[in-house]
């Protein structure tokens, strides 16, 4: 009986797998078909940005897989860049009709895009935004615009900055289970919500001046932009000004509060075409195809970019995290191949390992002896990722990147008082003094404890040695900055911490002027598995996707965001050199 069933089972997963494949091949042949159509943009054409999807520095997609297309998760920062600058000098876009809302992207990459629609303006094409809803970040980037709407009924929100840390000692007190925690630096509050059940004052002053230093930053920005004096907007923010169209009218943050029927009618008067007549929209994703075929190229020398995203974990690596084998290859690749001159690390990340980060920070010592090597930080390069940043000869930061960190932590999760609770008695034997080190069912020993402290201090102190060498500060120095603090990207120039402020474009630049080069290209690292090979590779993965968007349907985002926030800190490996705290800047 065990033996059909299993006969069956083995029949029924081959016929399964067969009509995939089956399936995959038609789908291929269809979009083999497609290709040679292209996406065609019509004369007086709009160019509609409707961030649907989350935003990440770079995607690493294969412009040659056929497959891309049915994996379409996220928008890579550098193809929106791009496909704007493109738009810019091409003759059929006549101008640029915002309609995002909740745009899923970082504060220093929603300035970047805003800095490219204001470079797009100058032209001599228009751009225009419209929403039902703005929230701040929507609102920021639509504030680029010539003219910004909002539906007669609908909402603007306008408020300042604020961010929310969860705090689990209760819990692990009611639970039995706990995180076991060593750390160094003061500010190293990533471990603080399992120790207390309330913020330090060190930890509400740094997070009170990081985001006032950001929210400056934004009124800024908006002030030159919509005319309104910084002050003013403060007045705004603290008023809520802005909280109904006919208030945020009034007040100077918007245009005009119309339908969409209407809006286009306006959109209509910008082309000059009759109101009768069908607008022409461009698609953001369809306008990246159309884009990539006008590559930039100059001249056969190339500046390579390495985009380091995510978290660092050790592993091989991917879109989502850093690992060591895919940035190590890719600094590889760019020091050996000929035509590459300079190269430019992109930064985007919290921290992680800080062994990992120790062994990207070494492959950079070695690369830059070779050629120049910027770095670019994005929205955050915080401990880890501020670790490798110091291996490049120069660093650019956003003033919204949030920077530093500089310290380090461990911890290690303990079952002791709820298998206690259980009834469940551990019992260890080992041949040695310390061959048992460490049981998740009892406490932690002291002298397991100071081992990790011993460990701890040894990585804080190469830490400090990094950043001193690397930045020409002395280390007494360094450590008065450091204890895990971070800081804007305005606060850590004028610390020395990173030497401009300045988006990628700025990097780059800098990099191709220290190689002597006039005109070059792009080259890209890494590439990443496309969504197929993944596919292919493991139908698991496919039901783990299927099963994390259950599980946070039924228990709603906000709860399954803690629980993704505890179980990572469960799954950390060794010392980490991570960000103080995860950071939901609203």
């Amino acid at each position: 009986m065990k033996f059909l069933r299993n006969l069956l089972a083995s029949i029924l997963g081959s016929l399964v797998a067969f009509m995939v494949i089956v399936g995959m091949f038609f789908i291929f042949m269809a979009l083999v078909g497609s290709m040679d159509e292209g996406v065609v943009v019509k004369k007086n054409s709009v160019l509609e940005l409707s961030f649907v999807t989350p935003i990440l520095d770079y995607t690493g997609k294969d412009d040659t897989d056929p497959f891309a297309a049915l994996w379409v998760e996220e928008l890579g920062l550098d193809e929106i860049l791009h496909s704007i600058e493109v738009a810019k000098n091409d003759d059929d876009i006549e101008g640029i009709s915002i309609t995002t809302g909740f745009l899923q992207a970082g504060i220093s990459q929603t300035r970047e895009i805003r800095k490219a629609l204001i470079d797009f303006k100058s032209s001599g094409k228009f751009v225009m935004a419209h929403a039902d809803v703005y929230a701040q970040r929507d609102y920021y980037l639509a504030s680029a615009a010539d003219e910004v709407y909002i539906n007669p009924v609908g909402v603007l929100d306008f408020k300042g900055l604020a961010t929310e840390v969860l705090f689990y000692k209760g819990l692990q007190e009611k639970s039995g289970i706990k995180m076991e925690v060593i750390r160094h630096g003061k500010y190293k509050s990533a471990v603080e919500p399992f120790l207390s059940d309330t913020m330090s004052e060190e930890n509400r002053t740094q997070i009170q001046e990081l985001i006032s230093s950001i929210w400056g930053v934004i009124v800024d920005d908006i002030s030159e932009s919509r005319n309104i004096a910084p002050e003013n907007l403060n007045i705004i923010a603290d008023t809520l000004g802005g909280r109904t169209p006919e208030y945020a009218v009034a007040s100077g943050l918007l245009d005009g509060a119309l339908y969409y029927d209407q809006y286009e009618s306006l959109l209509r008067e910008k082309i000059g075409v009759e109101e009768n007549e069908e607008l022409n929209y461009v698609g953001l994703m369809d306008y990246i195809q159309k884009a990539k075929q006008k590559k930039i190229n100059k001249g056969s020398d190339d500046v390579a970019v390495i985009y380091a995203q995510g978290e660092i974990l050790i592993g091989e690596g991917g879109k989502n995290y850093i690992g060591q084998k895919l940035i190590v290859d890719a600094l590889h690749k760019a020091v050996d191949n000929d035509n590459v001159k300079a190269i430019v690390l992109r930064v985007d990340s919290p921290g992680g390992s800080a062994l990992v980060s120790d062994i990207i920070w070494r492959e950079m010592q070695l690369a830059k002896k070779e050629k120049p090597l910027v770095v670019s930080f994005g929205n955050v390069a915080a401990s880890g990722g501020y670790y490798i940043g110091v291996g490049g000869d120069k660093i650019f930061a956003e003033p919204t990147t949030i920077t530093g960190s500089i310290g380090v932590f461990g911890t290690i999760p303990n079952v002791h008082e709820l298998a206690e609770n259980m009834g469940v008695n551990a019992e260890q034997v080992g041949t040695n003094k310390n061959s048992v080190d460490y049981s998740f069912f009892e406490p932690m020993t002291e002298s397991f404890r100071n081992v990790m402290q011993e460990s701890i201090e040894e990585t804080y102190d190469t830490f400090l040695d990094r950043v001193s060498k690397g930045r020409n500060i002395p280390v007494d120095k360094v450590n008065e900055i450091a204890q895990g603090r971070v800081w804007s990207g305005v606060d850590a120039q004028a610390l020395g911490l990173v030497d401009e402020l300045g988006n990628l474009d700025d990097a780059i630049l800098a990099a191709a002027d220290m190689a002597g080069l006039e005109e070059y290209g792009i080259k890209k690292y890494p590439r990443y598995k496309s969504g197929f090979e993944q596919f292919m590779e493991s139908y698991g993965g496919v039901k783990s996707k299927i099963g994390e968007s259950i599980i946070q349907e039924e228990i709603g985002a906000e709860a399954y965001k803690i629980l993704k926030e505890f179980k990572q800190f469960t799954k950390q490996e060794g010392v980490q050199a991570k960000m103080p705290f995860s950071l939901n800047i609203k």
